[in-house]
């Protein structure tokens, strides 16, 4: 079931998606590569990516049952993982390392950890708790779309923004993430909450 097309759902997604994967924020981290001598395919990666992100919104549920874990328990890691990708934006700290043994930069760390990585996995499934799937299809077509447009402009975008400009989108993005993770954690613990009582 792919479920109804809301616009409202879809530029709430949109936002959501956008701001966990931040592609605008990653733009010095993908200049510093290469400045480096790593090569970057903006076709591949993002083609990659859109694979990798929609594979993962079919399969996830699959996995989860397999598992047996429901939705909102995930809803609420989900919500741990964006709280800590906030902090990152807001702190200017590393939480996520990147330490994997590939050198080549299409694949790691563009691709994985920086557009396909656990943020945009556990966001996915965590709006499935609350988005018809249609409107979160669309919502991730579209950054991908973007995405693939900064990473061919990259240079541009660093020239137009400043160093500054990137700076001031990557903390605001931060807060819109923080408050996005508290709004997931509080809608699905309610029914978490719910669900043990009615164990009980």
């Amino acid at each position: 079931m792919m479920g109804k097309f809301d616009f409202q759902e879809l530029a709430s997604a949109f936002i959501v998606l956008f701001a966990v994967i931040d592609i605008i924020g990653s733009i010095p981290i993908i200049l510093d590569l290469k400045q480096k001598g790593r090569s970057v395919n903006a076709i591949k990666a993002t083609l990659i990516a859109a694979v990798l992100l929609v594979g993962f919104f079919y399969a996830g549920d699959m996995l989860l049952r397999l598992f047996q874990v429901d939705i909102a328990s995930f809803a609420v890691a989900g919500a741990f993982v964006i709280f800590l990708l906030s902090l990152e934006m807001i702190l200017d700290i590393e939480i996520f390392k990147n330490t994997g043994p590939i050198k080549e930069a299409t694949l790691v760390p563009l691709v994985f950890p920086l557009l396909a990585g656990a943020g945009a996995f556990t966001t996915l499934l965590s709006l499935r708790a609350e988005y018809a799937p249609i409107n979160i299809l669309i919502a991730l077509l579209l950054n991908m779309i973007w995405v693939y447009i900064v990473l061919k402009l990259t240079d541009r975008v660093e020239r137009l923004l400043g160093k500054g400009g990137i700076y001031v989108i990557r903390k605001f993005f931060g807060i819109i993430l923080l408050a996005i993770s508290a709004r997931l954690f509080t809608a699905n613990i309610t029914s978490l909450i719910e669900q043990f009582h009615q164990l009980d």
